[in-house]
C-alpha cells in the first residue's frame, strides 16, 4: 500500500508544517522554505535549526516530540507526532494537569533548554491520557549548565504556565460531585510572578516590535489562538489516567 499524501497543518511566510506517513507511522515534518519576503528563507532555516538543537537535547523526555532524522537537512526537520489536543481545545483536564505541566517544564530546564514560547496555549498539548506535552521549539534556546541566562528564561517559561493555570482555574468547570475541585478553585487562583529586568524591558519595547513584524509583516496570527472567555471551558476530571 502506498503512503498517504502529506496533510498540511500550517502554512505561513516561513514555510509549512505537514503530517506525513513514513513506514506506516505518522510524523510531523517542518519545511523551512520561506516566502516572498527578503531573508525569510534564511530566518526559517535558523528557526528550524533552533528546534532541532532543542529536540536533540530533550530526546527521550516524556511529553516532548522525538527527533526522527537519519540524515538531517538544513531546510527540513522531522519529529514525532504527539497525539491529543492543544490546551485551548481540550474538553477535559485532570486535576493534576498543571502540576504535571510545571514538572515537565522544570525537567526541560534541567536539560538546559528554555522553550521561550509558552504564552501560546497551542504549544501545550493535552495527551489522550490527560498528561501534558510541549511542541513548537522554534524559539527554544539551549544552554550549558549552570547558566544565568537560562535561569532568567526559565522564570519566564514558568510565568506563562502560571498564567495559564490561573486562567483555567478560574473558568474550568466541575460538573461531577464526586470530583473534589482543586484547592485554588475555593480561593483566589495564584498570580503569575512579575517580570523583572530585561524581561520587563522586552515587554515594553521588544514585544510590540515582535508583534508588528509577525502579525503585520509576516501575517502570522497563530500566536493569538486561545480559548475565549465565552467559549466552553473544560471539565475537571479526577486524575491523570495511567498510560497503557
Amino acid at each position: 500500500m502506498e503512503p498517504r499524501p502529506p496533510q498540511v497543518l500550517k502554512r505561513d511566510a516561513l514555510g509549512r508544517v505537514e503530517l506525513v506517513e513514513v513506514g506506516g507511522e505518522w510524523r510531523v515534518r517542518r519545511v523551512a522554505c520561506g516566502g516572498r519576503l527578503p531573508l525569510s528563507a534564511w530566518v526559517a532555516r535558523k528557526l528550524l535549526a533552533r528546534e532541532r538543537r532543542a529536540l536533540a537535547a530533550l530526546q527521550g523526555l516524556e511529553g516532548v516530540p522525538s527527533l526522527l532524522e537519519s540524515a538531517p537537512r538544513e531546510e527540513v526537520l522531522e519529529r514525532g507526532r504527539l497525539p491529543g489536543e492543544p490546551l485551548h481545545r481540550a474538553r477535559e483536564l485532570p486535576l493534576d494537569f498543571f502540576e504535571r505541566l510545571e514538572a515537565l517544564v522544570r525537567a526541560m530546564h534541567a536539560r538546559g533548554v528554555a522553550h521561550n514560547d509558552l504564552h501560546k496555549e497551542q504549544n501545550v498539548i493535552v495527551l489522550p491520557d490527560g498528561a501534558p506535552g510541549l511542541i513548537d521549539f522554534q524559539l527554544a534556546s539551549v544552554h550549558r549548565l549552570p547558566s544565568r541566562l537560562l535561569e532568567r528564561r526559565a522564570v519566564d517559561d514558568l510565568r506563562h504556565i502560571a498564567k495559564h493555570r490561573r486562567r483555567y482555574l478560574r473558568f474550568a468547570r466541575v460538573v461531577d460531585a464526586r470530583v473534589a475541585p482543586p484547592a485554588e478553585l475555593l480561593a483566589a487562583p495564584p498570580r503569575a510572578p512579575q517580570r523583572r529586568g530585561i524581561a520587563k524591558v522586552w515587554r515594553a519595547t521588544g514585544k510590540p516590535l515582535y508583534n508588528f513584524v509577525t502579525r503585520r509583516v509576516l501575517g502570522r496570527r497563530d500566536g493569538e489562538e486561545r480559548r475565549a472567555l465565552h467559549d466552553e471551558w473544560p471539565v475537571w476530571t479526577s486524575a491523570t489516567r495511567p498510560r497503557r
